[in-house]
């Protein structure tokens, strides 16, 4: 009886564990072909080229990009078209409007989202010129407008995985650094050097003209025979205010700030509602935009009252409160924006002639924000539009726009704060940087330096410390201060680097570095390809002793051009910026 009851319950047992196993395998085959292959087999993708995204879940933080379906699978494909979003942009819906700090990407909450402020029909449309001639672009690239590369999408565990890296106190960086997905490889062939920037500078200089004006004005001659004078610059060796050796055209640069100073007037639209328009924000890494705006807004010797006797017309509005103000957050649409804008333009249009008699090229608008370029490629085009995400693919016109230095202001009250650094005898770290893993390029190059080099202190997020000191320590005790790019090619590293007498490395390829018309950034700074992060440190010791100390005295002489100060001084940052717009706008005019 025993035995046949243990049969029994033997062959029982085999047939509950066949049911469980049936069941099991019914449930793996029905989420199998049921789910993307990216949330079943996560790791069989890791290494391959590109992400798959799926196609039935919406991904927080991505920008609208052009699709290609597989079956179950989504594999993205974006643009480096001014019309596409950027990685930036879809790291900024991901953090519903925070900010990011640049040595330790700390973020700071911002305002919640506001109706957007109504602005009146006009019944003039502004005038959008497009018949001006196209820039040359070098022969080795394709079209800057038109340009479509492939851009492989980090997933979304890689992503936050990257933004919780932080070094230890002793630099260790085990488990802080993800390992590379294979998909992320630099490019090596497209990338614009500063040697064909310089080249394509000067043929757009040669083949881009604005619309002729619709009728002529007294302003036009008086453009004209500045222009004229400043081609004829007398020469000029020494000045004991500037130094010589920073600039493409010493001469022709005295001349020209100097006629600006005598000539230049500026009208400043009155119309246009806060906070969007003639609210300034003077602190953080878009400070930029507001100091200009504000220092503008109440300068005497620029403005006029009278737009008939104007040279250049402002468009005052924040691309940052914009932002702030009206973006729908993971709405993934700049939409609303752009209409803000068009608004804007339809009222100033349907008020004042001045925009249609040169379908705005005398006009000039200055923004920080990375979102800037989309919002404004479009209706604001023939603008000599000054901004930091400055990238000659993405639309920037070399000779027409304008670089603008990101400038991270701590403390709007005390801009100069910190400022300065130790002598080059004294500054005992070869190469430094510090920052969140934002984009593809700092993670490579963590993955090649952190922690391999006792001269070479590149790290991840430093540990937070009052007022940064450990972080601006590092920039004071540096030879050389690492600008990598982060989601955009601009990074606030660069003027900090300058504000703290560390020669700049940028490693962003295809990035304008500011006042690009009229400064030699040769002479006071290093540019390194993308593609050579992993020779960083024998580039950077193969550079001799003398040039370091020639360049480093660049950088402490060229500083005035990066300073901010609540009165204007002459040759400041707010002096350079209204001086690169000035310029621009000479060398771009036509005659009627």
């Amino acid at each position: 009886m025993g035995q046949q009851l243990l049969r029994l319950c033997l062959v029982e047992a085999r047939r509950l564990i066949w049911l469980a196993g049936m069941m099991f395998a019914v449930i793996f085959a029905f989420y199998y072909f049921e789910f993307p292959f990216g949330y079943v087999l996560p790791s069989s993708f890791s290494a391959g080229k590109v992400s798959l995204v799926p196609n039935s879940h919406s991904h927080s933080g991505d920008s609208p990009s052009k699709s290609e379906v597989f079956g179950n699978m989504t594999i993205s494909i974006s643009s480096n078209s001014p019309s596409t979003f950027s990685t930036h942009e879809r790291a900024n819906w991901t953090s519903k409007g925070r900010d990011r700090n640049p040595e330790n990407a700390s973020v700071s909450d911002r305002n919640e989202s506001s109706p957007m402020n109504s602005l009146p029909n006009a019944t003039s449309s502004p005038v959008v010129n497009k018949n001006i001639s196209t820039p040359i672009v070098n022969s080795n690239l394709s079209t800057l407008e038109s340009e479509r590369t492939k851009t492989i999408e980090i997933n979304e565990n890689s992503r936050k995985s990257q933004k919780h890296l932080t070094p230890l106190g002793n630099n260790s960086s085990s488990n802080r650094v993800p390992k590379l997905n294979k998909g992320l490889e630099m490019p090596d062939s497209s990338a614009v050097s500063i040697s064909q920037m310089n080249g394509l500078l000067l043929q757009n200089r040669a083949s881009y003209k604005s619309m002729a004006p619709g009728w002529s004005e007294v302003v036009d001659r008086e453009l004209l025979n500045a222009k004229s004078l400043i081609e004829k610059a007398p020469i000029i060796k020494n000045n004991p205010n500037i130094y010589a050796p920073l600039y493409r055209n010493f001469s022709m640069f005295i001349r020209s700030y100097e006629l600006m100073e005598e000539t230049l007037k500026v009208y400043v639209y009155r119309e246009g509602e806060k906070p969007v328009l003639h609210q300034p924000r003077l602190n953080g890494i878009y400070a930029s935009e507001g100091w200009f705006m504000k220092l503008l807004e109440a300068n005497k010797k620029f403005l006029t009252r009278n737009p008939r006797k104007a040279h250049l017309f402002y468009l005052p509005f924040s691309s940052l409160m914009l932002e702030e103000t009206l973006y729908i957050a993971n709405s993934h649409s700049f939409d609303n924006l752009k209409q803000y804008l068009k608004n804007y333009l339809n009222l100033i249009t349907a008020k004042y002639p001045f925009w249609n008699r040169t379908g705005g090229a005398d006009h000039f608008l200055v923004a920080c924000h990375d979102w800037a370029p989309t919002e404004t490629n479009q209706l604001m085009a023939n603008c000599i539009r000054a901004l930091c995400n400055a990238d000659v693919k993405g639309g920037f016109v070399l000779g027409k726009d304008v670089s603008l230095p990101e400038t991270l202001v701590r403390s709007f009250r005390s801009p100069l704060r910190d400022l300065g650094g130790k002598p080059p005898s004294q500054r005992s770290i070869l190469a430094f940087f510090a920052g969140s893993m934002h984009g593809y390029v700092r993670p490579i190059l963590l993955q090649h330096w952190e922690n391999k080099d006792p001269n070479m202190k590149i790290f991840g997020r430093m540990p937070k410390s009052k007022g940064n000191k450990n972080y601006i320590r590092h920039m004071k005790n540096s030879k050389y201060c690492i600008c990598a790019k982060g989601y955009e090619v601009n990074s606030p590293r660069v003027v900090e680097a300058i504000f703290y007498e560390c020669v700049p490395v940028i490693i962003s390829d295809n990035f304008v570095p500011p006042f690009f018309e009229v400064l030699n950034w040769e002479s006071f700074a290093v540019f390194i390809l993308e593609k050579d992060i992993p020779n960083l440190k024998s580039i950077l010791l193969s550079i001799p002793e003398k040039r370091y100390l020639e360049m480093q005295m660049g950088v402490k002489k060229v500083q005035k051009h990066f300073l901010w100060h609540a009165k204007p001084e002459k040759y400041d940052i707010f002096h350079l910026i209204l001086h690169s717009i000035w310029y621009n706008r000479l060398h771009q005019i036509s005659p009627r």
